[in-house]
Parts: structure tokens; C-alpha cells; sequence
């Protein structure tokens, strides 16, 4: 399926602005981590969440209130929120210290805010579900979650310099890490909590970026193979064109299936939906800008050394008519 054809887009002529677009991006989103900290989720920071139904939508003030009187020195960093369709009246109740790790104390956090919300005269709260993690396995989960991202990256830069070159495996490192950063900034901006689900993106993410730049510089090494005289920008920008459509039809297609889990897969979801919405955009925008404008940067402007057969073929010589000898 063919979207577009013979485009003569010069992707090469704004890597430099597209750098210079995501080091402003990235710089702010440092910004934000710096200014007010990484949102981490309960998986990794630690804490008891209790959602809570009522039977008519409640004041979240009062909630906070009652949290605040049955965890003293607790309740106060307590986050007290909506959850989910606010016609379903729930509220999410995330305390972030549980105290002990072991046995019946796991619990104290939770039972202590059910207790509250029941005796604080509120419209009939029911717990629907808890979810409690000790410090010790958010430590480890957040070694967990850094070794994996670690162990990803190391094997895209040796398959992208095994399959091609070192150089392209270097673009395809630097894009990677780019849409990380990228989304992780985006995360900050919108304070995002960073949970399992948006670790499971982000992962997601990296592959995803890494594919649709294998398929551009798949198509980088055909042409060089068979160009003569092409500078490696011009290689780079036939490249990029010719897989455009290619590479706009996937992303929509995906990006299509995420904004159907970001506005209809719930609240557990919204985390990983978000995080999958920005990936994709920064994805497609570094294969084309940041990954091939990399490569250009640490080869130069090098001349491609293909051997391409030339166009027309050489005449056959013509042959030659046989002389008759007269007899004598």
C-alpha cells in the first residue's frame, strides 16, 4: 500500500534543529524532575493504596480529613484523589508508608483508612481493593526496572553494529535513548507516577523506536550499495522518503490502538496509554531526525563508494559480413 510516492522531503537539512528542539524538551523535563522530583508509583516507592466506592460521589476534602486523623504523621503526605468514571463515585487513598514488612502489619495502613472513612459519617465507602508494597521490594523493583532498560539498549547497539555499522548502531543508541528521555520528560509534565505499567512502555517503546529505524537503515545500505557519486546525506534522504509511507502507516495504526486504551482502558491503564502516545510520536520523529542525522554527523560528508551498473548498457559491436572470393 502506497500512501505517498516520489517524495523529495530534505529530512537531513534539520537535524540540527530537530537536536536542538528535544535538548530544549529534555532540558525541561530535568527541570521538573529537579524542581518537584520523580512521581514514583507505589511499586517502587513503597506504601498501601485503598480504593474506596461510595454510593454518591464524595467530598474529597472530608476524605482527606479522616485519612489525616487515622494515620497521625502519615495521613498529612497521604494523596487523596478521584478514580476512574466519576459517576462510579470512587476515590483512590495512597499512603506512602506501610511500616512493617512482614506478617499482619502489611495491612495496619489500609485497615486504619477503612476504619476512618467509616467512621467519619461518609456515604456508605466500601474498600474495592488494596494494593500494598514493602520498601524493600520497591528497591528491588527499581533495580529491576533499571537493569532491564540497561540490558536492552547494550543488545540494540550489538545487533545494530553487527547487522550494519558501528556508526549506525551509535544513531540507533542515541534515538533510543532520545524517546526515553523525551517521554520520561513528558511524564514529569504531566506528573505521571513512574509505576510497572509505565516501565512496561517504556520498554515497549524501545523496541518500537529501534524497528522503524532498522527499516530506514535497511534501506540506507541497499542504496549505498547501488549509488555512485551520492553524498551519504542524499543516500540518507532517499532513504527516509521511500520508507515514508511505510513508516506513517504503522505509526498510525498503533497510535490509533493506544488512543483507544487512553480514553476506554480505565485508569489502571491511563499510565501506560500516555507513555505509549508520547513513544510513538517521538519514535517515528527520532528514526527520521535523530537517528539518520546521527549517522550523517559521525561519517560526514563522505562520498557512498557503491558500484552501480550504468544505466544504458553498451552496444553489441556489429558483425562482419564475409567476403566472397571469386574463382578463377
Amino acid at each position: 500500500m502506497h500512501i505517498l510516492k516520489n517524495t523529495t522531503i530534505d529530512f537531513v537539512r534539520w537535524r540540527w534543529h530537530a537536536i536542538a528542539l528535544s535538548w530544549v524538551v529534555i532540558l525541561a523535563g530535568v527541570l521538573m524532575l529537579v524542581r518537584y522530583g520523580v512521581p514514583l508509583g507505589v511499586e517502587f516507592s513503597g506504601g498501601t493504596i485503598v480504593y474506596v466506592k461510595f454510593d454518591q460521589q464524595p467530598d474529597l476534602q472530608q476524605v482527606r480529613t479522616a485519612v489525616e486523623r487515622s494515620l497521625p504523621g502519615v495521613g498529612q503526605n497521604a494523596l487523596v484523589q478521584g478514580y476512574g468514571d466519576p459517576s462510579a463515585n470512587q476515590v483512590m487513598v495512597r499512603v506512602p508508608d506501610v511500616g512493617a514488612e512482614s506478617g499482619g502489619n502489611l495491612s495496619q495502613a489500609a485497615d486504619a483508612v477503612e476504619k476512618a472513612l467509616k467512621t467519619a459519617n461518609l456515604s456508605n465507602p466500601r474498600v474495592v481493593g488494596t494494593d500494598i508494597v514493602g520498601p524493600s521490594v520497591g528497591r528491588q523493583l527499581t533495580r529491576q526496572g533499571i537493569l532491564a532498560t540497561s540490558v536492552a539498549l547494550a543488545g540494540i547497539l550489538a545487533y545494530v553494529a553487527l547487522r550494519f555499522r558501528f556508526s549506525f548502531a551509535v544513531g540507533a543508541v542515541v534515538a533510543t535513548v532520545h524517546d526515553l528521555l523525551i517521554t520520561l520528560a513528558f511524564l514529569a509534565f504531566f506528573r505521571y507516577d513512574l509505576s510497572l505499567n509505565v516501565i512496561a512502555a517504556l520498554l515497549t517503546i524501545t523496541g518500537y523506536s529501534v524497528n522503524d529505524t532498522i527499516v530506514i537503515f535497511d534501506r540506507v545500505r541497499e542504496n549505498m550499495s547501488r549509488s555512485r557519486g551520492m553524498t551519504l546525506a542524499q543516500v540518507i534522504n532517499a532513504s527516509v522518503n521511500q520508507t515514508l509511507g511505510r513508516t506513517i502507516i504503522t505509526a498510525g495504526l498503533t497510535l490509533l490502538s493506544v488512543l483507544a486504551l487512553f480514553f476506554f482502558g480505565g485508569e489502571v491503564l491511563h499510565g501506560f496509554a500516555f507513555t505509549m502516545l508520547v513513544g510513538i510520536v517521538t519514535g517515528t520523529y527520532s528514526s527520521v531526525f535523530i537517528a539518520a542525522g546521527i549517522v550523517l554527523i559521525w561519517q560526514g560528508r563522505q562520498k557512498v563508494g557503491g558500484t552501480a551498473p550504468s544505466k544504458v548498457a553498451a552496444a553489441p559491436a556489429p558483425a562482419r559480413k564475409p567476403t566472397r572470393r571469386r574463382a578463377s
